[in-house]
């Protein structure tokens, strides 16, 4: 099949890419030309495992191109995906004006039997708003299609070459068909095509990062309220989560979720919700209470040395909002960087793959440190954000020896309390029973 993908993103390249893995003719199209320019070098934009080296294969094989140039691609295009960004306005509504300038740049090029598949996360009803713009703008009805995105950054190609379902909305039935048949490579282990209305594909979208959103806030003010009563919440995430009813997944405490998906589409839905005349309570306490888990590292640093931040320095494991990514947006990491420097600390850091996308906003008001320990040089506390795998199993020795008193604030609960305690740290996780009543030379406690 021929199909042409709008926006080379995260999601247009994941989509652009794997469907020309399973033997389609694609051509990804973006207005940023030294993009595109990048990307027929074989220099890829952003970091995905195995992404480079499906690229390259495809790009190699003839099935995957790359151009600025929509009218010498659309035209002989059978599916047209629309993959560009969405972002958050100040409001939290999701800013259209890129997405609509992709809808009137394709018009003129599309065939009669052409699908407009829209992938990127928008507002209920503008799927059906993309199809009376269409018809306004050539003077006939242009197929018009939602197919919304469930990818994981650090594993986005598994999930899209074996999804646990595909989402469409469509008006006609045989514009589901052919949708069907360009996924059905993906779905031989029987997980479920689903077709549905345009509106209903794309609430599902919504609902889904929101309900995922809502579990990590719960978890997080849970632990929260289990460090004040001397409870550990990783006790109480088994006691809970064996319950078939709650289940496991996303109920891992921590200093909140960051990203492109979860922070927007949550303020997004409470904007749709309002303008429907509903009150989103619901969704207004998730974005507030992980507003203020991101600074529960800080006010965990900021204690500890009694308030007194200047001239201490502090070191930092993981720079991404998760691992497998060098995705910055919204991460938590850039709450206590930003905190901690107001404050007067020095900050070292350390990210496998996430540091150049820190030093654009930051340069050289920060240490950037090519190993975890390098960070330890000089410094007086340790503050894990990310949970990369690279960190579950340090060499402790090693830590204790670099660091000058040997404290964790750990923000992801990566190490067993009891162990940090018999290895003689200071070790403060999310949510978790105190082990140690130590005090540093200020006098303050870590708990």
């Amino acid at each position: 099949m021929k199909i042409v993908v709008i926006g080379t993103g995260y999601v247009g390249l994941i989509t652009g890419t794997c469907f020309a893995e399973s033997g389609n003719d694609v051509i990804c199209v973006d207005v940023d030309s030294e993009k595109i320019r990048k990307l027929n070098l074989g220099q890829i934009p952003i970091y995905e495992p195995g992404l480079d080296e499906l690229i390259v294969r495809n790009v190699e094989a003839k099935r995957l191109r790359f151009t600025t140039e929509p009218k010498d691609a659309i035209p002989q295009a059978q599916c047209v995906f629309l993959s560009v960004g969405t972002p958050q306005r100040d409001d939290g509504s999701a800013d259209l004006a890129v997405f609509w300038s992709a809808v009137d740049s394709i018009a003129p090029h599309l065939s009669h039997d052409a699908i407009v598949v829209v992938k990127s996360t928008v507002p209920v009803g503008t799927n059906a708003a993309v199809a009376r713009r269409l018809q306004d703008l050539l003077g006939r009805p242009v197929h018009v299609a939602s197919n919304p995105e469930f990818l994981k950054e650090g594993c986005a190609l598994e999930d899209f070459m074996k999804p646990d379902r595909v989402v469409v909305g469509v008006t006609r039935p045989e514009v589901a068909q052919v949708l069907r048949e360009l996924y059905q490579p993906f779905l031989r282990t029987e997980h479920p095509f689903l077709v549905m209305n345009l509106e209903s594909s794309e609430m599902t979208k919504y609902v889904a990062n929101c309900m995922l959103a809502t579990k990590i806030s719960f978890i997080n003010e849970m632990a929260n309220v289990c460090e004040q009563v001397g409870a550990d919440i990783n006790h109480v995430r088994k006691g809970i989560g064996h319950d078939q009813r709650i289940g496991f997944a996303f109920l891992f405490p921590g200093v909140g979720y960051g990203g492109s998906c979860f922070p927007k589409d949550v303020r997004a839905m409470i904007r749709v919700a309002e303008q429907s005349g509903i009150e989103p309570h619901i969704l207004e306490a998730v974005d507030a209470v992980n507003v203020a888990q991101k600074e529960v590292l800080f006010q965990k640093v900021h204690k500890h040395f009694g308030g007194e931040l200047k001239g201490r320095t502090i070191a930092i494991w993981g720079l991404a909002f998760k691992p497998r990514t060098d995705d910055i947006r919204e991460a938590p990491s850039l709450i206590l960087i930003d905190r901690l420097l107001a404050a007067g600390a020095t900050v070292r850091v350390h990210d496998p793959v996430a540091m150049e996308n820190v030093r654009k906003i930051y340069g050289d008001r920060l240490t950037y440190c090519q190993t975890p320990y390098d960070t330890l040089d000089g410094a007086e506390v340790l503050a894990i954000v990310t949970e990369w795998n690279e960190f579950r199993n340090p060499d402790f020795g090693v830590i204790r020896e670099k660091l000058k008193s040997p404290v964790i604030f750990d923000g992801r609960n990566l190490f067993d309390p009891m162990r940090m305690t018999q290895l003689g740290f200071h070790y403060s996780g999310i949510g978790l029973e105190s082990k140690t009543d130590a005090k540093d030379g200020a006098g303050s406690k870590t708990t």
